[in-house]
C-alpha cells in the first residue's frame, strides 16, 4: 500500500488526528449517560378501580372483558393481570424490544375503548387508564416530619401539590407517582340515624348531585341597548367541610329541614386508608421518579437533586426530604472504577510498552494513539444513538490493547528497519509501512468483523452485545486509520537511526535495557528451537488443537450461565407478609418492629417503611415493603457487603420476627423486569377449575423443585386463605317485602364499600366526595343489624332479615398470565449454582410432576433468559470464525491457509474458561465467597470472548503474513515459518502482555461494580496469556502444513518485484542475521 503521502505531510496527519478528538469531545458532551443501555421491553399499563369489590368480582367483571380485547396487541410478547381485594384492576402488557413504547400505549388505548361498554358503570365512572409504564427508577424520595405534628393527609397532599408538579416538569422525567392518598371529602354515614329518617345512602348522593354543581346561568344586558353588561355567577361547586354539611337532604313533616350534619359526620381527609409511610420511623410520604425511555439519566437525577435541594429550603418547618435511593450514586461510582480502571490500564502500557522499545520517542506514538482513537469514539456513539453506559466503558476499556497493539506494530516494523541499518527514518517508515500497510488493514477487517455479527442478535442480550460490539469495532476502525496515517508520520519525524554508542557511559536505564535486551536476544534463541520442535513433530499440533477444542466444548456446556451479574447497588428492598386477615393496625405494629431491627443494622444510611404495599406481589394490609439505603461504599468495611447485610438481616428477622415473612433482597441490576434478582415462575392453570385444587398442584411443584440441588427456594405469595364472609340474598321473600335484591346490594355499597358521589374544587385541584359509613359501625358482622333497607312502600327493613352469611376463605389478588389464571412462584437458585442451571431444573421438574393442564411461563428477565442464552450465542461465535475465515481467505487467496488462523483462536477461548473456573473455585471457599462472588458465563464474559477472537486472529495472521512474505521470496516453507514467527515475537509479546498487565486493575475484587469487572477482566487475562502462549509455538506448525497443503494444490510463483526481493536480500546479508542461521542450520543438520 501506498501510504507516503501521510508519511511526507506530518501535518496533514496530525490535523486528520486533532479533527477526530475534537469532534470526539463534543461527542461526549451531548452523550446520555445510564447504567445500561434501553432493555426492558416497552410496557403498558392499564388500571382500573371498581370501589368495594372482592377480587373475583373485578376479575371477572374488569379484567377478563378487557384481557379479551387487547390480547394479540401488535408486537405483544405476553400480558399478566392482578385483580385484588381492594377493587383495582391492573393489567400489565409486555411487548417485543424494539417497539415504539407511544404507539404501544395508542394501540392498548384503541383496544381498551371497545371494552368500555362491557365494563361496569361504577368503573367507568372513575376511569380506566391506559399509560405506557417507564421502567426504569431514577429516584426514590420521602417528604417525612420529623416533629410528627402533622397528619398523613397534610404531609402527601403538601407533596401532591408542591413537590410532584415541579418534578413531573423536569426535562427526562416520564412519570412520578406518590405512595399516597389526595385529599376527599369523607361523608361518614350514622346507619342508625339514616334509619330514623327513612334514608338510604343513594339519597345522599342524589343530594349532593342536586346541590354540589358548577353551572352556567348566563348573563344580564346583552344585545340590548343597556350601558352596562352583568355576568352571572352560581357559587358552584362547595369547597369547605362547613358547607357540606348544610346540605339539605329532605324537609321534615313538621316544617324543618333535615341537613347532611344531622346524619353524618364531614371531614376533609384521605382518599383511601390503604397506605401509611414512615421514614425512619416518622410520617411520611414517598415518590418514584421514573426515567422517561432516551433521556439522560444522570442529567435528569441531578436536576430533581437541585429541585429538592431548593424545596427543601421553603417546607414547613419539621418536614424535611430523604432521598432513598437515587440511581445516581451507583452509576457515579461504576463510571468512576471504570475511568480509575481506564488511566491505570493506560499507565501500565505505557510502562510495558517502554521497557520493550527502550527508548521514550517511541513509546510516544503508542501513546498519542491511546487517547485519539478513544475520544474519537465517543463521536461515532453519539451519531448512531448509543449512551454512554458501563457496557460501552468496558468497551473502551478493552479497547485500550487493541488501540496500542495497532502503533505498536507500525513503531516494531520501523525499528525492524532501522536495525538492518537504514539511516533515514523517513525511509524506513515508507518502507516498513509498504509491508505493514496490507496486514494492518486486514487486521482491522478481521476484528471489526468479529465484532458486526454480533450486532445482528435480537432481544435483550442482544441490546448487551451490540452496543459493546460496536463500540469495539469503532475504537478498532479508528485505531487502523491512526496505524495508517498519524502512527507512520510520527515515526518519521521522531525516531532517529540507529547508531553504535560505544563510549557512552553505561547509566542505570541503558544498564537494564543492555540486559534486557541480553534476555530477548536468548529468549528469542530458544524460541527458534521451540518453534523448529513443533514444526517437525506435526502431530503434536495438531493433538493439541484437537485436545483445545474438545476442552473447550466441555467447558462451554459446565460453565454456568448467567445474564448480567449482581452488583452492590447500595440499596437493597425489603417485603414483609403478613398471616392473611390481618388488620391495618396490627400490621404496622409488626411493621414498626421489623424497622427497628433493620435500623440497628451499622451499615444501614436510612429506611423507608411503605405498609400495605409489597415489591414482589401484593396490595393490601397483610403487606409490607422497605427501602433501605446503606452508606456510602467508603465507609462501609470489605465485609459489609450488600449480599452479607441481606443474610445477616434475613437471619435476625427470622430469629425476632415470628408473626411474618420476612425477606430481604438486593434489586435487580436491570431495571424494567421484576423487583427481585429471583427467577419469576407463573404456574398456570388452563383448566379454569377450581382455585385450591390449582393451589395444591402449585404447591406440589414448589416441593418438588425445593428437593433438587440446584434451587434454594421456591415461593408463592398466592394464599387462598384469606377469611371472607359470602352473602347470599334470599330473592322470595324480597319480592314480598318489595324490595329488589340490586337496592339491598347497593346499600351495603353506600355504607360498607363506599361511593364515589360528587366532586369538589380545592388548592387548585379537583377532588372526589366519598360516601361510606363512619369505621365504627362497620367494624363486625353484628353492625349489619342496624343496617335498614327502603322498600317501595318507603318503609324501613333491616337488612338482615333477607340475607344469609358464611365464613369462607378466598385468595386476596387473583392474577392472570396471557389470559389464564396464574400463581406467580419466585424460584432462587442456590449458591453455586446459576440461574441457567435452575431454569433446566424448572423444565425437568415439570415434565415430572405437572398433571395435564397445568403448565408454567417464564416472565422477566428469566424469559429474556431462556430465549437468549444457548442458541443465538452458539450460533454467533460460529458466525464470528465464518466472518474471520472468508476475510482471511479473500487475503491469502486460498480456502486452506486462513486454517492456521482459526484452529489457534481454541486455545485463548480454553484459557478464559479455565481462569473464569479457577477463580469461581476459589470463589467458593467460604471465607473468600463474601469476597469474590461467584463467576459464571454472563454477558461480560462472552463479550471478552469475542475481543479475544479478534485478539487472538491477529496475532496469528502476523505471524502467517509475514511467513508467506518470507516464503514467497524463495526460502524453504519451514524456514520461512520459524524465521516469520521470530520477527514477530517482540510485537506479539510486547501487545499482549501490555493488554494482560493493562487489564490486571480489572481483577481487583473490590471497587464498586467488581462482579462484571472481574469476570471481563478474568477471561480476557486468561485468554490472552493462554492463547498468546500457545500461539506462538503452535502457529508456525499449523502455517507449515497448511502452506504445503496449499502448494501441493498450487504451488507457488515466486515474485520477480526485485525491490521486495532486495530489501530482503539485504535483510539476510547483515552481517548478524546471516550467522545466526547459518548457526541453526548447522546445529539442526547435526541432530
Amino acid at each position: 500500500m501506498k501510504l507516503d503521502k501521510f508519511i511526507n505531510r506530518p501535518v496533514l496527519s496530525t490535523v486528520i488526528s486533532i479533527l477526530i478528538v475534537i469532534l470526539g469531545a463534543i461527542g461526549l458532551a451531548t452523550l446520555p449517560i445510564t447504567q445500561y443501555p434501553d432493555i426492558a421491553p416497552p410496557t403498558v399499563s392499564v388500571r382500573a378501580t371498581y370501589t368495594g369489590a372482592s377480587a373475583s368480582t373485578v376479575l371477572n367483571s374488569v379484567i377478563a372483558p378487557l384481557e379479551e380485547q387487547i390480547n394479540g396487541v401488535e408486537n405483544m410478547m405476553y400480558m399478566t393481570s392482578n385483580a385484588s381485594n381492594t377493587g383495582s384492576g391492573d393489567i400489565s402488557i409486555y411487548f417485543k424490544q424494539g417497539t415504539d413504547p407511544d404507539m404501544a400505549a395508542v394501540n392498548v388505548q384503541n383496544r381498551v375503548s371497545m371494552a368500555q361498554g362491557l365494563l361496569p358503570a361504577e368503573v367507568t365512572r372513575i376511569g380506566v387508564t391506559t399509560q405506557k409504564r417507564q421502567t426504569s427508577m431514577l429516584v426514590v424520595f420521602s417528604l417525612y416530619d420529623e416533629t410528627d405534628t402533622y397528619t398523613d393527609a397534610f404531609i402527601e397532599n403538601y407533596a401532591k401539590i408542591n413537590l410532584i408538579p415541579q418534578v413531573q416538569r423536569v426535562q427526562g422525567v416520564g412519570d412520578a407517582s406518590v405512595m399516597g392518598q389526595d385529599y376527599s371529602m369523607r361523608i361518614w354515614l350514622r346507619p342508625d340515624v339514616m334509619a330514623q329518617y327513612k334514608l338510604i345512602p343513594n339519597d345522599v348522593s342524589t343530594a349532593l348531585a342536586e346541590q354540589n354543581i358548577e353551572a352556567a346561568p348566563g348573563q344580564f344586558g346583552e344585545r340590548s341597548n343597556q350601558t352596562f353588561q352583568y355576568t352571572i355567577r352560581y357559587k358552584g361547586r362547595l369547597q369547605q367541610p362547613e358547607e357540606f354539611e348544610n346540605i339539605v337532604i329532605k324537609s321534615l313533616p313538621n316544617g324543618e329541614v333535615l341537613r347532611l350534619n344531622d346524619i353524618a359526620e364531614i371531614q376533609l381527609d384521605r382518599l383511601g386508608y390503604n397506605f401509611t409511610n414512615r421514614v425512619n420511623g416518622h410520617k411520611a410520604v414517598t415518590c418514584i421518579v421514573y426515567q422517561m425511555a432516551g433521556t439522560n439519566a444522570t442529567q435528569t437525577i441531578t436536576d430533581i437533586q437541585k429541585l429538592l435541594d431548593e424545596a427543601s429550603t421553603t417546607l414547613p418547618s419539621g418536614l424535611k426530604i430523604n432521598v432513598s435511593m437515587n440511581a445516581n450514586d451507583f452509576l457515579f461510582a461504576s463510571i468512576h472504577e471504570v475511568l480509575k480502571t481506564l488511566i491505570e490500564a493506560f499507565i501500565l502500557v505505557f510502562i510495558v510498552v517502554y521497557i520493550f522499545l527502550q527508548d521514550l520517542r517511541s513509546t510516544l506514538i503508542p501513546t498519542i494513539a491511546i487517547p485519539v482513537a478513544l475520544i474519537g469514539t465517543f463521536f461515532v456513539l453519539s451519531l448512531i444513538g448509543f449512551s454512554l453506559n458501563l457496557l460501552t466503558l468496558c468497551a473502551l476499556v478493552l479497547a485500550i490493547a487493541i488501540v496500542v497493539d495497532d502503533a505498536i506494530v507500525v513503531v516494531e516494523g520501523v525499528h525492524a528497519k532501522l536495525d538492518q541499518g537504514y539511516t533515514s527514518a523517513r525511509l524506513a517508515s515508507i518502507d516498513a509501512m509498504n509491508e505493514l500497510g496490507g496486514a494492518i488493514v486486514s487486521i482491522t477487517l478481521v476484528m471489526m468483523s468479529v465484532f458486526i455479527p454480533v450486532s445482528f442478535m435480537g432481544g435483550t442480550a442482544g441490546t448487551f452485545y451490540r452496543q459493546f460490539g460496536l463500540t469495539m469495532a469503532i475504537a478498532i476502525g479508528l485505531s487502523a486509520l491512526n496505524a495508517l496515517t498519524l502512527s507512520p508520520a510520527l515515526c518519521a519525524v521522531l525516531l532517529k537511526p540507529h547508531t553504535d554508542h560505544g563510549d557512552k557511559k553505561q547509566t542505570l536505564v541503558s544498564r537494564f535495557h543492555t540486559s534486557f535486551n541480553a534476555a530477548y536476544d536468548s529468549i528469542l534463541k530458544r524460541y527458534k528451537k521451540r518453534v523448529l520442535f513443533f514444526i517437525q513433530k506435526k502431530w503434536l499440533s495438531m493433538g493439541l488443537v484437537v485436545l483445545s477444542i474438545v476442552l473447550l466444548i466441555f467447558f462451554m456446556n459446565t460453565t454456568p450461565t448467567g445474564m448480567v451479574p449482581n452488583e452492590d447497588t447500595g440499596t437493597l428492598m425489603g417485603a414483609v407478609t403478613l398471616p392473611p386477615g390481618t388488620s391495618q393496625d396490627r400490621s404496622e405494629q409488626i411493621l414498626a418492629r421489623v424497622d427497628s431491627l433493620i435500623a440497628a443494622d451499622p451499615a444501614v444510611a436510612s429506611r423507608t417503611l411503605i405498609s400495605g404495599f409489597s415489591f414482589i406481589g401484593g396490595q393490601g394490609p397483610s403487606y409490607g415493603s422497605f427501602i433501605i439505603k446503606l452508606k456510602d461504599w467508603d465507609e462501609r468495611s470489605m465485609i459489609q457487603n450488600s449480599d452479607v447485610i441481606v443474610g445477616s438481616l434475613y437471619m435476625r428477622a427470622q430469629k425476632i420476627i415470628k408473626e411474618a415473612q420476612v425477606l430481604f433482597f438486593a434489586p435487580p441490576m436491570i431495571p424494567g423486569y421484576s423487583a427481585s434478582t429471583d427467577i419469576e415462575v407463573n404456574m398456570q392453570d388452563k383448566t379454569g377449575g377450581d382455585l385450591n385444587k390449582f393451589f395444591d398442584v402449585a404447591n406440589n411443584y414448589t416441593a418438588a423443585l425445593e428437593a433438587r440441588p440446584e434451587i434454594n427456594s421456591a415461593k408463592t405469595t398466592f394464599n387462598p386463605n384469606f377469611p371472607q364472609y359470602m352473602i347470599d340474598i334470599d330473592a322470595a321473600a324480597c319480592k314480598k317485602a318489595g324490595i329488589s335484591p340490586s337496592d339491598i346490594l347497593s346499600t351495603m355499597q353506600g355504607y360498607y364499600g363506599g361511593l364515589y358521589a360528587s366532586n369538589f374544587n380545592r388548592f387548585g385541584k379537583m377532588y372526589r366526595v366519598m360516601i361510606q359509613s363512619d369505621p365504627l359501625s362497620r367494624k363486625n358482622l353484628e353492625s349489619l343489624n342496624n343496617v335498614k333497607v327502603r322498600n317501595n312502600q318507603g318503609e324501613m327493613a333491616p337488612i338482615s332479615q333477607f340475607i344469609s352469611v358464611e365464613k369462607v376463605y378466598g385468595p386476596d389478588i387473583i392474577s392472570r398470565f396471557n389470559l389464564y389464571t396464574s400463581m406467580k412462584v419466585m424460584v432462587a437458585p442456590a449458591s453455586g449454582y446459576t440461574s441457567g442451571q435452575a431454569l433446566a431444573a424448572l423444565a425437568e421438574v415439570a415434565k415430572e410432576n405437572l398433571p395435564a393442564g397445568y403448565t408454567y411461563e417464564l416472565g422477566g428477565m428469566a424469559r429474556e433468559e431462556a430465549q437468549s442464552s444457548g442458541s443465538t450465542t452458539g450460533l454467533i461465535f460460529i458466525l464470528c470464525f465464518v466472518f474471520v475465515y472468508l476475510l482471511l481467505s479473500a487475503q491469502y487467496e486460498s480456502y486452506i491457509l486462513p486454517l492456521a488462523v482459526l484452529l489457534s483462536i481454541p486455545f485463548g477461548l480454553l484459557g478464559s474458561f479455565l481462569f473464569v473456573n479457577g477463580m469461581s473455585a476459589i470463589g467458593s471457599i467460604s471465607a473468600l465467597k463474601m469476597i469474590l462472588g461467584t463467576m459464571s458465563n454472563n454477558i461480560y464474559m462472552q463479550i471478552a470472548l469475542i475481543m479475544l477472537m479478534g485478539l487472538l486472529a491477529k496475532n496469528a495472521i502476523l505471524i502467517v503474513q509475514f511467513a508467506l512474505e518470507r516464503r514467497r521470496t524463495g526460502m524453504a516453507i519451514s524456514w520461512s515459518a520459524v524465521l516469520g514467527a521470530s520477527a514477530r515475537l517482540r510485537p506479539i509479546l510486547m501487545t499482549s502482555l501490555a493488554m494482560i498487565i493493562g487489564l490486571l486493575p480489572l481483577l481487583m475484587p473490590w471497587g464498586v461494580g467488581y462482579n462484571g469487572n472481574m469476570t471481563l477482566g478474568a477471561a480476557a487475562v486468561g485468554g490472552m496469556l493462554i492463547g498468546m502462549l500457545c500461539q506462538i509455538m503452535v502457529v508456525p506448525a499449523l502455517f507449515y502444513i497448511f502452506q504445503t497443503l496449499q502448494e501441493k494444490i498450487k504451488p507457488l510463483e515466486f515474485e520477480d518485484d526485485n525491490a521486495d526481493v532486495d530489501s530482503e536480500v539485504k535483510q539476510y546479508t547483515n552481517p548478524y542475521v546471516a550467522g545466526a542461521l547459518q548457526e541453526q542450520i548447522d546445529k539442526s543438520s547435526k541432530k
